[in-house]
């Protein structure tokens, strides 16, 4: 059902950028909006991740350094079928997680001290193999399409002014605004859907979705008591649980890169009762 969701979602993206680009740009503009969204993107994706492991002072451990931690690495990855990722530890006190890398063979999960130091076995083997999840179905390359699309969506909004289109100028301003809005929607619902998917399969993975149900539910308690430090709002998708707040419920999810943690918490416990 999730990669359903997330199919659909990519399919409407793209639609609405055919749709919006035609009508404020033509196809020349549209093709041009397209071009430099993916340029940008190209890079974000093949870079993103030394940046971000470079941002939060993660270092690269092996296991002589941290043998609990590597061994649980090996261990999941080998169920997960995956090759063998960098293991690194954030120096963060607030339990969080994520997972890097442009494809399995160039994998990063990066975990903080916060977990090692708050989390039990079962919960981080819960936590691992989420982003094991994540790195099994390149869920970056996904979060990376669905970032070109939202981006040439909003170049073609903001530079729709410079096109000679025959639209009335209430209608041209109506897509300016509306257009970036309705594509940073779908951008977060792709978000969602893939965090779900990670959930369940990290899940199977570890064998035990109460593991992963309950270190969710700690690290959303430490999240909203506690941000983390010096965290970048850019990147606070890539973590298991937002970093600033943890998840968002009603309206408010709309506007999140991560589902009601207590939605995430009811849906692997159903995984536990169907067990």
């Amino acid at each position: 059902m999730n990669t359903f969701r997330t199919t659909a979602l990519m399919a409407v993206m793209l639609v609405l950028f055919a749709l919006i680009g035609q009508a404020i740009a033509g196809t020349g503009g549209m093709l041009l909006a397209f071009i430099l969204a993916m340029g940008m993107n190209f890079v974000s994706y093949w870079y993103s991740g030394s940046i971000v492991l470079r941002m939060y002072g993660a270092e690269e451990v092996s296991r002589s350094e941290a043998p609990e931690l590597y061994d649980m690495v090996d261990r999941l990855r080998k169920r997960a079928d995956l090759p063998m990722p960098k293991v690194c530890i954030v120096p963060q006190d607030q339990p969080n997680a994520f997972a890097t890398g442009r494809n399995p063979d160039n994998a990063v999960v990066a975990v903080t001290r916060g977990i090692m130091n708050t989390l039990d076995r079962d919960e981080r083997a819960g936590v691992i193999a989420h982003e094991l999840a994540h790195i099994k179905n390149r869920d970056m390359l996904t979060s990376t399409v669905a970032a070109t699309m939202a981006a040439a969506i909003t170049l073609l909004a903001r530079f729709g002014i410079f096109f000679d289109r025959e639209q009335g100028f209430v209608t041209s301003l109506l897509m300016m605004i509306l257009a970036p809005l309705a594509a940073m929607l779908i951008q977060m619902a792709i978000s969602r859907s893939r965090e779900y998917a990670a959930d369940r399969d990290g899940a199977e993975i570890a064998g035990n979705p109460l593991g992963l149900a309950d270190a969710l539910k700690r690290m959303e308690q430490v999240a909203q008591q506690r941000p983390m430090h010096n965290a970048n709002q850019a990147t606070s998708h890539m973590f298991i649980v937002n970093p600033f707040s943890g998840g968002l419920s009603g309206l408010q999810s709309l506007f999140s890169t991560h589902p009601p943690t207590e939605e995430r918490i009811a849906r692997l416990e159903e995984m536990a009762g169907r067990a």
